[in-house]
C-alpha cells in the first residue's frame, strides 16, 4: 500500500514533538498524551514512532502519526498510539502507518500485537479488524475523563520478510 501524491512516510524525530502534539489534541481531546509522555515515546529506545508528513507546499506538515512499543528480544509488541488529522482521514494514511508499525514489529522478531481501541470508534476496530485483530477484552471505563470503554485487540504475526520497510529502504537509498 503506498501513500497518496504529496505524502510521505518517514521515521519521526523528538523536533515533531508540537506538531504531533498538535496532532494529538486535535485528535484525541478528552483523553490525549501530555508533552511530558509523548516525548518520553518518542526518546525511547523500546519505541519505533514514524509520521507521514506533505511534501507539496514549502514547510512539511505533520498528517499523521503512529507508534510501537516492543523490548528487545520480547517477542510481544503495543501499538501505543496512531492518528491522522481529520481532513485526510479516508485517504489509506491510516492503514500505511499501521502496516509499517506491524512490518517494524516483524522486523523485531515480535509474534504477537496488542492494541487498545476506542469503543466508540468503529472505523478503528474495522481496521484493526482487517488487519487480522481480534477483540480478545474489554477494559471497562479505560478512557478518560468521558468513560468510554476500550476494547484490547491482539493478532499473531507471519514472520519477517528479509526486505527492509519503506523507512528502512529510504535509510538504505540514501547511503548509497
Amino acid at each position: 500500500m503506498s501513500l497518496p501524491d504529496g505524502l510521505r512516510l518517514r521515521r519521526a524525530h523528538p523536533q515533531d514533538l508540537d506538531d504531533v502534539m498538535w496532532l494529538e489534541h486535535a485528535s484525541f481531546p478528552t483523553d490525549a498524551w501530555s508533552a511530558s509522555q509523548m516525548s518520553g515515546e518518542l526518546y525511547s529506545p523500546h519505541g519505533y514512532y514514524v509520521v507521514v508528513e506533505t511534501t507539496d507546499d514549502g514547510a512539511p506538515t505533520i498528517v499523521g502519526y503512529a507508534g510501537l512499543s516492543s523490548l528487545a528480544g520480547n517477542p510481544v509488541a503495543d501499538v501505543q498510539t496512531i492518528a491522522v488529522a481529520a481532513d485526510q482521514r479516508g485517504r489509506g494514511i491510516g492503514r500505511v502507518l499501521f502496516t509499517e508499525l506491524l512490518d517494524e514489529a516483524r522486523r523485531r522478531g515480535v509474534h504477537e500485537v496488542f492494541l487498545e481501541v476506542r469503543a466508540d470508534n468503529p472505523v478503528a476496530q474495522a481496521m484493526y479488524t482487517a488487519f487480522g485483530f481480534e477483540r480478545i477484552a474489554v477494559r471497562p471505563r479505560y478512557y478518560q475523563p468521558d468513560g468510554v470503554d476500550a476494547w484490547v485487540m491482539r493478532a499473531e504475526l507471519s514472520p519477517a520478510t528479509s526486505r527492509p520497510g519503506p523507512i528502512g529502504q529510504e535509510t538504505l537509498d540514501e547511503h548509497r
